[in-house]
């Protein structure tokens, strides 16, 4: 049979040259595998910290900002002060121009002195009623006693009679304007102290030591207080300890307590991680756009003068920590590899079928899932695993897989770049 097969070739060398080379590329390609189109890559199973973040943003206060009003309107005469200047308590900041308010003060000086004559004048007044109804009296008892003898007529005693009623009234009224003055006198009194209290306030001074930190007059601004004070200053009293105030989403804010840790970022300094720590959670929602928020307050120390008030503040709650412990990526606990390269699942045995390969559900198996490298690139290892901490780069393994352990966290496409720009990496390979 060989010796025909060679004879056969011998007749016609060129047709049989061609079939083996036929033969040799079918069995080439038959023999060797097709190459992938992606790789997995993986990262090594190791101890560390985890942490479990809440993140948000938040604006930065001064702990403690004073607003420096007016309460007499009127033109700004005088500043003396600047942004960022240093000022003590008592210390005069501005002067509104006290024209107006001193010639007050002067109407209220002379209501009162006239106020003063007039009751001194009621005075003299009240003296001379009394020492007329005394004369009256003494009168009036004469008569009396000489009507009681016959000496005069019932008419003549009339008249004593109506004379000492008329001094008594004359008493009375003039006591009556006593009582008056000494009321215009407590009035005027009133008013002048109020005129002098306002002539006061046309000096601004500060009510707190601290740093100005914004001015918003210069000489020259007319204020008007009728309706409600003006703002002229702010003063931060102590810049040396500040406040963010966060808000955190109503989805997080269950997690967030008194005295966690908290770590926060500026545009300004993007290389200086400040710390700080939660001192309150307020309870009063804020709504915007049909989104649920509360305010965080956070304390931090300003030593070193970095933190300005005003600035942005991009802020990570430390709401949970683990240290030294086995911990995998998050991402690899979400990482499927693709459908043809994950291990078949068990037959059904009541009707005979493969299950199709899916993503655990967690109702159904609430144990998390890791693959692990093996031999095979492309064939991983299934590895249900139990879970402690989850955070946002990093979660607690408890039981599962032993560390040195690679766990497969995604693809990564092996086609070349169509543009410069575009990425080679991708995530198709996890299961939809």
């Amino acid at each position: 049979m060989l010796q025909k097969v060679l004879n056969r070739i011998g007749q016609y060398p060129i047709w049989s040259a061609i079939i083996i080379l036929v033969l040799a590329i079918v069995l080439y390609k038959v023999l060797t595998p097709t190459p992938r189109e992606y790789e997995y890559i993986s990262e090594t199973v190791s101890r560390g910290d985890v942490l479990r973040k809440v993140s948000a943003s938040g604006k930065i206060r001064a702990l403690n900002t004073i607003k420096v009003g007016a309460e007499v309107s009127g033109q700004i005469t005088k500043v003396y002060v600047d942004f960022n200047s240093p000022v003590t308590a008592g210390q005069v900041l501005a002067e509104i121009d006290p024209t107006r308010v001193r010639a007050q003060v002067e109407r209220s000086e002379a209501q009162v002195a006239l106020t003063q004559a007039n009751l001194q004048q009621s005075a003299a007044n009240v003296a001379r009623a009394t020492s007329e109804l005394e004369i009256q009296q003494r009168d009036f008892g004469r008569q009396k006693a000489l009507a009681d003898r016959g000496f005069v007529s019932k008419a003549g005693l009339d008249i004593a009679q109506s004379k000492l009623n008329s001094a008594r009234n004359a008493l009375q009224v003039a006591q009556a304007q006593s009582q008056s003055g000494n009321a215009q006198i407590r009035q005027g009194v009133a008013e002048l102290a109020s005129a002098k209290l306002e002539l006061s306030r046309t000096v601004i001074v500060a009510p707190a030591s601290g740093v100005i930190i914004n001015k918003l007059v210069e000489p020259g601004t007319t204020v008007a207080a009728s309706f409600q004070t003006p703002n002229l200053f702010e003063i931060a009293s102590d810049t040396t300890k500040m406040q963010v105030e966060a808000s955190v989403d109503e989805a997080d804010i269950g997690q967030i307590r008194e005295a966690q840790d908290v770590t926060f970022t500026v545009d300004s300094h993007p290389d200086t991680i400040f710390k700080a720590k939660v001192r309150q959670v307020r309870q009063a929602p804020v709504e915007t756009q049909n989104v649920v928020s509360y305010l965080v307050i956070i304390d931090v120390d300003n030593l070193d003068g970095k933190l300005l008030p005003g600035m942005t503040a991009n802020v990570e709650i430390i709401t949970g920590a683990k240290t030294n412990v086995l911990r995998v990526p998050t991402n690899a606990l979400r990482f499927r590899p693709r459908p043809e390269d994950r291990e078949k699942e068990p037959k059904d045995k009541d009707k005979g079928k493969e299950k199709t390969p899916a993503v655990p559900d967690k109702k159904d198996d609430p144990s998390p899932v890791l693959y692990i490298a093996a031999t095979d690139a492309y064939k991983p290892t299934k590895k249900r695993v139990k879970t402690g901490l989850e955070g946002d780069e990093y979660t607690e393994i408890l039981d599962g897989i032993k560390s040195g352990d690679k766990v497969l966290v995604r693809a990564k496409s092996l086609k070349p770049k169509l543009t410069p720009d575009a990425d080679a990496d991708s995530d198709d390979a996890a299961a939809s």
